[in-house]
This record gives structure tokens, sequence and C-alpha cells, in this order.
């Protein structure tokens, strides 16, 4: 196999057409009338394996800014996903190119964004996903789903993820794996794989001993109660004259990031030694001409998991929702695994095409797809299964909360202005001192001098523990939650990163080395309201939301920040509080 250079894969890029996709111009066009001039590949292989992930419950077109943090340390300093900005599009030799900046990074985001409109929608996608599949042929296609897709929105919520199940089925997903998925109780994700046409599958989801042992009720219905996978870890699919086997791995760190108390009879792993296992016997006993792992660990941990375990082709990750464009190659004792991320929001579309000869992947071709709203037709089923889904909904989403004359975010390592606005909430409707909130990767960007709806405000809020807490916490245990956050996400071994960015904080700053041991990441930890230094032995009133072990008693956090937002009515000047970082001068993860 070989991989496309850098320079290869731009040449691909402004292969998709003449051309107004990848012009360096602003021209807009709604409703292009023939789909090829845009979206045509041109034809490669015998197998099409196209890949999404990390929707995040997002059906309709949205504005979504990449982050200007993503730092990356130790084996991963200066590695894809770890660019950004400009940097990031002199790594990959797209800078000038307008529509590639908008799609890869936050340059200029605010000028492209008003020229060239919002991303993504599942009208538009369904229309990009039968194009590629009637072209390449159907029977060769495979539509992979990399999870975290029934979650993010109000009607996802409101639905119980069924909504998306919905949109899965009409769009033809054929295999799918999860993370957020779990947020729901065991039973509703039970119902929604039956409900699922596609096959729901992860190798690293058991069913614990003692809930076999008692038959409980979600136990007996694993899909093998002897070597107690709750689901099927791996499916063979025909792909013409190939047969492609596709291993799942949900994400591994489902009951520490989020409520086991939804779940209690599953566990959540790593497995990697599972995971080579499974290779083998598959290997072995299918003899197949490929082996895919479609992956929710993260970026960085399918890079790892690609060094440790041989005989994976590539791996097709989500979770970080890192847009990279290149199927990046990691060496083994064995050969080279390829990985590759498709971005989150509906905002891009992984195609990898591949030339199988004599039981062997001969040669491949990986495209990651920017899916431009203004410039693909809305699919009419797909259309209005939405209409039809937001309906019962649509007097709460169109709700006008606030303005905003500054545009507003939530991704990068730190802290984001629609955290801010979180954190801000939580202070003032609680009376609190300092403000904690999860570093969630999902939520949509707003555009300035866009109204802010409850729609808007669910794509940052929308799940299934949003209770609110306000409680006094000493300012020991302060240092000690910031210290735990930071070791989930600059941890040497990408085994050891849980998910997600850095805590989000209100009411403090602090000084942060990520290249520090453990412990000793967090310093200087000050109220910025009256610049004193936190008391490590003083109780400050913190509040909150999102706790993972017991559920919180106060209110869900929309009720917070809409009652909030409704007494400030204007979003302008906004102070996104950002640590004092140390170490990362040069760094190119960091503007």
């Amino acid at each position: 196999m070989s991989k496309l250079s850098r320079r290869e894969f731009v040449y691909m890029m402004a292969a998709l057409g003449a051309t107004p996709v990848f012009a360096n111009s602003h021209t807009r066009m709604a409703n292009p009338s023939k789909l090829e001039d845009y979206y045509k590949l041109d034809s490669f292989g015998n197998a099409r394996i196209m890949h999404m992930t990390d929707s995040h419950a997002q059906l309709l077109p949205v504005y979504f800014r990449e982050p200007s943090v993503n730092l990356g340390f130790h084996g991963n300093y200066g590695k894809p996903p770890h660019i950004v900005g400009e940097k990031f599009l002199d790594y990959y030799g797209i800078k000038g190119n307008k529509r590639l900046e908008y799609a890869y990074s936050m340059v200029n985001f605010e000028e492209h964004a008003k020229a060239m409109g919002r991303v993504g929608g599942f009208a538009q996608i369904k229309t990009v996903v039968d194009y590629l599949k009637n072209n390449f042929g159907a029977d060769k296609t495979l539509l992979l789903d990399g999870g975290d897709t029934w979650q993010g929105s109000w009607t996802a919520l409101q639905t119980r993820g069924k909504d998306m199940v919905g949109a899965m089925n009409l769009l033809g997903v054929d295999v799918a794996v999860g993370h957020w998925e779990f947020t729901y109780e065991a039973a509703e994700v039970l119902e929604n794989v039956k409900l699922l046409d596609a096959e729901f599958i992860a190798q690293n989801v058991k069913v614990k001993d003692d809930a076999l042992f008692n038959e409980t009720e979600i136990a007996m219905q694993a899909y093998d109660g002897d070597t107690g996978h709750a689901f099927k870890p791996y499916t063979i699919k025909k792909m013409g004259n190939a047969r492609v086997a596709i291993i799942g791995q949900a994400f591994p760190y489902t009951t520490i990031a989020n409520p086991q108390r939804f779940i209690p009879d599953w566990t959540f792993s790593i497995d990697d030694d599972g995971m080579q296992e499974l290779v083998n016997q598959v290997r072995e006993e299918e003899k197949p001409d490929a082996v895919i792992v479609l992956s929710h660990n993260g970026y960085d941990t399918d890079k790892k998991m690609a060094e440790v375990c041989t005989g994976i082709d590539f791996i097709m990750g989500g979770h970080t929702h890192d847009g990279v464009p290149e199927a990046y190659p990691v060496k083994n004792a064995e050969g080279t695994t390829y990985v590759c991320n498709a971005g989150s929001n509906g905002k891009f579309l992984n195609v990898l095409d591949l030339d199988i000869q004599n039981g062997k992947i001969k040669d491949f071709k990986f495209t990651l797809l920017p899916i431009f709203s203004d410039l693909i037709p809305e699919d009419p089923s797909m259309k209005k299964y939405i209409e039809d889904i937001r309906a019962p909904f649509k007097k709460d989403l169109d709700r006008v909360i606030a303005t905003t004359e500054q545009t507003l975010f939530r991704r990068g390592n730190f802290n984001g202005s629609w955290d801010q606005i979180i954190c801000d909430a939580l202070i003032d409707v609680k009376g609190a001192d300092i403000s904690l909130s999860p570093g969630f990767r999902w939520g949509t960007s707003i555009m300035p001098g866009q109204d802010i709806t409850f729609d808007d405000l669910a794509t940052q809020t929308a799940m299934t523990y949003p209770e609110t807490y306000a409680r006094d916490i000493k300012g020991s245990d302060i240092k000690i939650i910031l210290e735990d956050v930071a070791d989930n996400l600059f941890n040497a071994d990408p085994f050891y990163q849980q998910g997600g960015d850095m805590v989000r904080t209100g009411g403090i700053s602090y000084r942060i080395n990520p290249t520090a041991e453990m412990g000793k990441r967090i310093s200087d930890i000050t109220l910025t309201k009256t610049g004193e230094k936190i008391d490590a032995n003083k109780m400050y009133k913190v509040a909150g939301w999102s706790t993972v072990g017991s559920k919180s008693p106060g209110e869900p956090v929309w009720e917070t920040v809409e009652t909030y937002l409704q007494n400030v009515k204007h979003i302008a000047n906004l102070k996104v509080d950002t640590p004092d970082m140390v170490g990362v001068k040069g760094n190119p993860g960091i503007i």
C-alpha cells in the first residue's frame, strides 16, 4: 500500500471540480444543477468505504469553528491533529485556498462563514452519499458511522436518540459504533439498536460477570453470553468481489467520562489485547481482504493502538472531532496501519477507495470531503424527515433568548466563548464564587449578529444528565479537580487520555504547564474578581453541572443559562477566561 502525500492530497481535492467548490473565491452557489461538477471523485479501486462521525445529532447545517488550541506533546508534538491555523494550512500546502481554509482551520472564520455559509446537514450529506455510492457502485460501497450520533440536540434528547436512528436508516448507514449513545439507559440503547438498520458493533463492551450470573434483563440480551460481548464484535461485508472485516471499538472510557448509573451491567476498556486476539482470529478464520477498525478511541489513542496492534489496515476513528485530511501512517511490528478521522457535526465525509487484488490491498486513495451546504442540493426525503422530526418542538427550538455581536464557539483545549457564557450563568444564577463546566467537544458555533435561540443553546447543553449544583468546595480540592482533568488531557500515554478538553472555569484564572508531572501542572489559582489567590484551606462556593456520579439536585443547565441570557439580552465584550500557559512557546498546536 502507498499513502497519498500531502501534495497529492491537494491535487485530489482540486480534482473534485474545476470549480467553485475549491476555487479561491467566495462565490456562493445555491443548489447546483449537477452534483458531479463539485463532488465527483476519479474512479479508483474496487471497494469504497465512506465514514462519518461525531455528528452530535445536528440534522441541519451548522456553523462550526475549528480550534485555535489543540496542543500535542511528547510523541504527538507537531503531528496531526495537533497543528492549527496558518501552520495547519502550511503543513498541508493549502494556504490561499479559501474553501479549504474555511473547512480545515479557524483562519478568517467570520469572513469565510459570512461568504460561504453553513456546513453539514443530513439532507446535504445524503445527497453526497447517494451520489458517491451510485457513481461507484452501491454493491461495492459501505457507509460507516463512528458514533456520537444520537446526542447533541433537543430533538435527540426528547426522542431519546430515535430521531437520529431514523436519520441513520434513511442515510443508509451500514455499520455503527458508539459513545454518547450509551448516555441513555441501557434498555433504551438496546431498543434503538433493534430499530437501527445498521449493524452496531463493539469488541470492547462486555457484560459484567455478576450481571450474567444473576441473569439480569440487560445481560440476557447480550450478543454472546459465553464471551461476554454485549454487542457483535465485528462483521464481514461483501463489497463486490472483496470481503472486508469491520471491527468495532466503542469509546473505552464511557463509564468514567459518563455516568455508569445508566448502563450498570456493561464495562468498557481499551482492550488492545482483545483487539489483537480478535484481529488474529478474523484474519485466520474469515480470510478477509482487508481489516478496518471502526473506532471511537480518539485520534492519539488510535495512533497508539495502530502501533501496538498488528494486522489492521485502517482505523476509521472519531471522538476527538479532528478533521485530518490524510490517512496518517503508523508503523508497527508487521507493517503500517493508517489512521483516519472525519471531524464532527456533519462537516466532513471520509471517502476511502481501496484497490483490492489477490486478497490484499494493493493501493488506496483517501479524501476528506468537506460538506459545504451552499453547494449541495438537499435530498427531498431527508429534508422532509427532518422537518417532520422538528415540527413538534418548533416553538421551543425557534424561541429567541438573546443576541450576540461576538462569535460563540466551544472547541479548543481550554475555554471557548460559549463555555464562558455557561460559566458566567452558573456564577450569576447560583450566586457562586467559582464555576466549573465540563470540557465537552460537542457544540456548534454562532456568528456575530445572529439571534441565540433555544435550539442553539441545546447544541451546548442537551444531554441526559444536565442537572446543576452549587456546593462548598475546599481550595485544595479545586486544585485537585484541575490537576485530574489536566492529566486526562495531557498524559504522555494516549491510553490514559480519557477524552474531552480541559474543564472550563469561571471566576478564576490559573497557570498550567502541560508538560509537567502529574499533580504539578496547575499553579497560581486566583479569583478573577479580587485578584486573591485561592487558599487551600478555605471553602469556596462552586457551581457546576453534569455530574458523573450521583445526580445533582439543581435545575437543568439549559434553564440556568436561559435565565442568564434573558437577563443579559445581548452578548458584547465577553471576556473569556483562559489560563496562563507555560511550556507551549513555538508549539504548532496553539496560535
